[in-house]
């Protein structure tokens, strides 16, 4: 019996098969994301010792990367160890009942137990240093920080949002002094921003936007 299909239309045809599928499971992720993040938008979560974003990093200037020590070089920002927080609080408000829990994680060795409030689902890979070296300033994924008395998330984490600044980050980048800046980011002209995006060296579209470039 001659074969009915060519073997360039059965493979045509398996692809056709497998974009519904495809996007099936797109859709079931995108779910799942939804479903496994803790934390809301704007909803405060509680922490073993309260901390002011705003005192620290608004009223003291306190740089990010002072405390968050790994965000350059490592996926993780890192968190503020012991000994950071008491590189000040050895000496000021060594006393106050409130950091009781800072100078018993000094005398048993245990880190303090900071709760998250970006977490993202085990399936996401997500990299810190990537996005800092490239020009993405913390204020467009964490906002203002500084005038945040009590640390609460800005933004969806959701993946069209990541998405949307994937697929044409060079609007979204800004020149790298300005990374951390806890200001309004900076208009750049036309020649400021192309000579930005050749010190930046951004990846292409199709890279930024594969599927496997957040999902490993």
């Amino acid at each position: 019996m001659p074969q009915l299909l060519e073997r360039s239309q059965i493979l045509l045809v398996k692809l056709i098969l497998l974009v519904p599928v495809g996007l099936l499971l797109l859709t079931i992720v995108g779910m799942v994301w939804q479903t496994t993040s803790p934390v809301e938008p704007g909803v405060a979560v509680e922490q073993p010792i309260p901390f002011s974003h705003k005192h620290h990093v608004g009223d003291d200037g306190i740089d990010c990367r002072y405390c968050h020590t790994s965000v350059q070089t490592s996926a993780s920002a890192g968190m503020p160890s012991t000994g950071i927080c008491l590189t000040c609080h050895s000496q000021l408000f060594r006393d106050s009942p409130t950091l009781a829990p800072l100078h018993e994680s000094m005398r048993s060795g245990k880190p303090i137990q900071w709760n998250r409030v970006y977490d993202l689902p085990d399936f996401v890979f997500f990299n810190h240093s990537i996005h800092v070296n490239k020009g993405v300033a913390c204020v467009s994924c964490h906002g203002r920080v500084d005038q945040m008395p009590v640390l609460v998330r800005q933004e969806s984490l959701d993946m069209q949002w990541c998405l949307d600044c994937h697929r044409d980050p060079s609007k979204q980048v800004v020149p790298l002094d300005h990374v951390t800046a806890m200001r309004t980011l900076p208009k750049l002209s036309d020649a400021e921003r192309a000579q930005l995006l050749r010190l930046l060296q951004l990846e292409d579209t199709p890279r930024m936007t594969s599927c496997s470039t957040c999902h490993r």
